[in-house]
């Protein structure tokens, strides 16, 4: 059975962004299975923002899309498609770019993705799923650089601040202590949100649809970076062994995050990419770079309890078939979530340390701070829109192939800074 698109959550939030905050002189679309419910998405960006033209309505020259498959196209519409291989590859030629928010990406994902790169299109999505993200890189980049196109997964939640984080933190350090960083931990500070049913349903989706030794290779250390790293950094104690617990200086006493395993490979990523992108080698990190995420534990017992916690839990969800039944029982289904009154009560808080590569040791760290005042899920449908519309209109100078948020730069973080996203950088004493 085919999935319920995302158009009530991430999907239609997307769409709200884009009919409230990218310019009206946009064309864009929203494309999706069920013509009713593309309509009453359109109403209710209608009422957002009634001066602007939505899909479905006369437009003399047209521009940009959306829906769960929120694109650029050559007609402002709304387009009706069921997910296979002939239908979005249609639906890709008439766009300039594409918004992917259907999941489970794993199960439903590769379709658009493969459309894309096909009728070089430019491509973002907000899939967390590690090793589907590995697999459209095997299969399908060489296809996006010879066309020329950027695509750009994990661009929301899952692994855009991570990465964007990473990203300031060394471009601070090379431009102030003109060194290399080294090692570089981002923690999730404080988080208050509640999964959507499409997460839930991804969780479940990924580990039935590949093995244990496919997302094992896929989450090993570098496993994405197209250039390889033997870089290991330093060894955990016994003590972080035992309990999953370590003290890292200026972020205190950290666990371990359900976020690390999908984020920690997306900024591997970019440390070879920045080496291998002309434009970007200048913004590189440097050779002994190393990446780790964890998130604040409030004390030694709830960190331990965090800790064994996720590990039971995800070692509970692989093996048993009942658990995952249970799941689907009682959890929020795909395209569905909190109110919006309640995901505007939401927020998130990052922060990282980034160590200068320099010998002898420096006097000085990079220390950041982002902050979102809403749900992870508004931020994800910010930076879909805002990528989107910044591979359509500004002189990225990418030259093609799969990249990550933090390829996009300095630009696309003073757009996020103009929607709340928030990040502060600054050096401090070692």
């Amino acid at each position: 059975m085919a999935p319920q698109l995302n158009q009530r959550y991430t999907g239609f939030m997307t769409a709200e962004h884009i009919a409230e905050r990218l310019p009206t002189d946009l064309k864009w679309a929203v494309a999706g299975r069920s013509e009713e419910k593309l309509k009453r998405v359109v109403s209710e960006c209608q009422k957002l923002n009634p001066d602007r033209v939505q899909p479905g309505k006369e437009m003399p020259v047209p521009l940009f899309p959306l829906a769960p498959f929120h694109i650029l196209t050559k007609k402002t519409e709304i387009e009706v498609c069921n997910l296979n291989d002939q239908e979005l590859l249609a639906l890709a030629k008439k766009t300039s770019a594409m918004i992917c928010t259907v999941g489970p990406f794993a199960q439903f994902g590769e379709h658009a993705f493969k459309a894309c790169a096909e009728a070089g299109t430019h491509y973002i999505d907000c899939t967390g799923e590690v090793v589907w993200t590995l697999a459209m890189i095997q299969k399908y980049e060489a296809l996006a650089k010879k066309a020329g196109i950027v695509m750009i997964p994990q661009c929301g939640f899952d692994s855009a601040p991570s990465d964007l984080l990473t990203w300031s933190m060394a471009q601070l350090v090379r431009s102030k202590l003109s060194a290399p960083v080294s090692d570089v931990v981002v923690s999730i500070h404080d988080l208050k949100t509640k999964p959507s049913g499409g997460t839930l349903a991804t969780i479940i989706g990924l580990v039935e649809t590949y093995s244990i030794k496919e997302i094992g290779a896929a989450k090993a250390p570098f496993a994405l970076s197209p250039v390889p790293n033997s870089y290991q950094g330093p060894k955990p104690s016994l003590f972080t062994k035992l309990t999953g617990l370590r003290t890292v200086s200026h972020l205190g006493l950290l666990t371990t995050s359900v976020t690390a395993a999908t984020d920690e490979p997306i900024v591997q990523r970019t440390w070879g990419l920045l080496q291998q992108e002309r434009s970007r080698q200048k913004e590189a990190y440097g050779p002994r770079f190393n990446y780790h995420e964890y998130a604040r534990a409030k004390s030694t017992l709830s960190g331990m309890i965090a800790h064994y916690g996720l590990v039971i839990g995800m070692t509970m969800l692989v093996l048993f078939a009942p658990v995952r039944n249970l799941m689907r029982r009682y959890i929020y289904q795909p395209g569905e979530g909190v109110s919006k009154e309640e995901a505007a009560k939401e927020y998130i808080v990052m922060r990282g340390t980034a160590v200068p590569d320099v010998q002898p040791k420096s006097d000085k760290v990079a220390m950041i701070e982002a902050k979102y005042p809403a749900s992870p899920y508004l931020l994800t449908a910010t930076c879909l829109a805002q990528a989107a519309y910044f591979v359509l209109k500004d002189d990225h100078q990418l030259e093609g192939g799969v990249y990550t948020p933090a390829c996009l730069g300095q630009r696309f973080i003073d757009r996020l800074d103009g929607e709340g996203f928030k990040i502060e950088t600054k050096l401090v004493d070692a």
